[in-house]
């Protein structure tokens, strides 16, 4: 081996000893081995449980970790190319996060322990060199690109699972107020003639209606933005909505528990959240592109998703009182509960998923600040030139843990409440072995219309016919549907209910999809 230091740095597995290559495998492989293991007795665990939605976004955490994976292996292999693409050195001065007289205050010897340099470096920049050229990326800042991708996706997961984690102990303090309502209910069950209700004196009117006119759209979208920083749900928010998604979708079940169906749906939605799009890649790629000197493109970009996030409370809080303002306006006094009446209309475009899709980008880019920060403070130090001014950094961080909080304890229990007001239900409205029930049915279904077809049996299924009558299932049609189908089909009372209906294809993907709204 030889002397120097630099020389000793690039020693080659040839004249490294067998204890040292030996030993950092044993704790490579080991550190591996445990969290894969760590993984997969995870996903027993969640098997075991019956948590279906949570391991399918564990299978998703799974993927992402191949993915990174994949990246690894592609830089690595492709280094050796990448480093000996030579261009002049005119090019190289234009669009740098840096200036070049900051790159002259900071230049130093090559550091030490968390900056490595692999064997083609020294060779790269002088085949580069003997061209009168330089390298377009060097090594060492190929493996700083590659650590950082790899921070920003575990970051991005890290923050994901705590913000499902905390908005969902939140959500589940609502457990009570279901209790509260299903005492209530049974109690009342023995009642008479429902009581008058005066729909201004309803507590959910008095907390959400702020009267007609013009004024009154400016005082709601007002109210509706300060109400998501202080009790965003109340008991009475809950129990209104509550009984307006029954009345519509499940109106044979009043016993439907409907808190239980809204953690299943959140856990549902969890696995994309917890996701990397490609999308989410190309903003990366973009901001990347954009990070110039005195630009300060990282400390605005930060206002993104907070813009974002408060635009998205703001528009769930103002959907709930839409609902209130529709019953306000049309009656005076009411028989029985106040019901509200649940639409896609009050979302923007007519989609609740864009509201998931939002809060996806959100947290996906709070995470990349926070990640890109810590990246920079590890990597470059705090002094570095990327870091800029404190008065840009203090901002950030603030900004990035308002974000976590917010959509924790805010935005995601909104959310988790508020899109269950679309026209259709979700399919975690049944239980996992329903829902295979219903596939099942279905897919019968298909395969008897298929084979009537080949046979050119295709008659006329009018009148007598099977009706999808989800109330009360009272017959089988040659077994299509086994129990699973028909206990779906009783819970749902009121849900798909056709007329006089031919069980259609239609009909037979809108169960597949659990995607009816009640009846036609």
């Amino acid at each position: 081996m030889s002397g120097g230091g630099g020389a000793e740095e690039e020693t080659t597995l040839e004249f490294t000893p067998t204890w040292v290559v030996a030993a950092v495998c044993t704790v490579i492989v080991a550190i591996s081995l445990a969290v894969e293991r760590l993984l997969h007795f995870t996903g027993k665990y969640l098997k075991k449980k019956n948590q279906k939605p949570l391991y399918e976004a564990l299978q998703k955490v799974k993927e992402e970790l191949m993915l990174l994976g994949f990246i690894s292996l592609l830089l690595t292999v492709s280094q050796s190319r990448i480093t000996k693409i030579c261009v002049s050195e005119d090019i190289m001065r234009h669009l740098l996060p840096c200036s070049l007289s900051d790159e002259a205050a900071h230049a130093a010897p090559e550091t030490n322990s968390h900056h490595r340099r692999l064997l083609s470096g020294g060779d790269s920049i002088g085949y580069c060199a003997a061209k009168n050229k330089v390298p377009l990326l060097s090594v060492e800042a190929l493996h700083h690109l590659h650590i950082f991708i790899f921070v920003l996706a575990i970051v991005h997961v890290t923050f994901s699972l705590l913000t499902i984690v905390f908005g969902g102990a939140k959500i589940r303090q609502w457990k009570h107020w279901e209790d509260a309502i299903a005492k209530r209910n049974y109690e009342n069950e023995n009642v008479g003639k429902p009581s008058v209700t005066h729909v201004h004196q309803h507590d959910f009117i008095k907390n959400r209606f702020v009267g007609l006119g013009k004024r009154s759209i400016i005082l709601g979208w007002l109210h509706s933005f300060f109400k998501q920083f202080y009790g965003s749900v109340t008991k009475s928010d809950y129990t209104a909505l509550r009984l307006g998604f029954i009345m519509t979708h499940c109106r044979g079940n009043p016993k439907f528990n409907f808190h239980k169906y809204m953690i299943r749906a959140l856990e549902d939605d969890f696995k994309i959240v917890v996701g990397i799009s490609w999308y989410l890649w190309v903003f990366v790629v973009i901001f990347l592109l954009l990070n110039i000197n005195g630009w300060h493109t990282y400390f605005w970009i930060a206002f993104i998703p907070f813009v974002l996030l408060l635009a998205v409370g703001t528009k769930l809080e103002h959907v709930i009182m839409q609902l209130a303002h529709e019953v306000a306006e049309k009656h005076v006094a009411i028989e029985g509960e106040l019901v509200v009446q649940p639409s896609d209309e009050h979302f923007w475009f007519g989609r609740p998923q864009i509201v998931l899709f939002l809060i996806h980008f959100i947290l996906f880019q709070n995470a990349f600040e926070i990640a890109f920060f810590f990246w920079i403070l590890v990597q470059y130090g705090f002094d570095s030139c990327i870091m800029g001014h404190i008065k840009f950094i203090i901002p950030r961080l603030v900004i990035g843990v308002i974000i976590q909080v917010l959509c924790s304890y805010s935005t995601l229990p909104l959310y988790a409440i508020v899109t269950q007001m679309g026209t259709h239900f979700k399919r975690s409205i049944f239980d996992e072995h329903i829902q295979a029930g219903l596939v099942g049915w279905a897919q019968k279904v298909k395969q008897r219309k298929g084979l009537k077809a080949a046979f050119g049996g295709a008659a006329s299924t009018d009148g007598s016919s099977t009706g999808v009558q989800m109330g009360g299932l009272g017959h089988k049609e040659s077994g299509s549907t086994d129990g699973a189908s028909v206990r779906a089909l009783q819970l749902m009372g009121g849900v798909g209910r056709k007329e006089s209906g031919s069980t259609d294809g239609a009909s037979v993907r809108a169960l597949q999809q659990t995607g009816g709204d009640g009846s036609k």
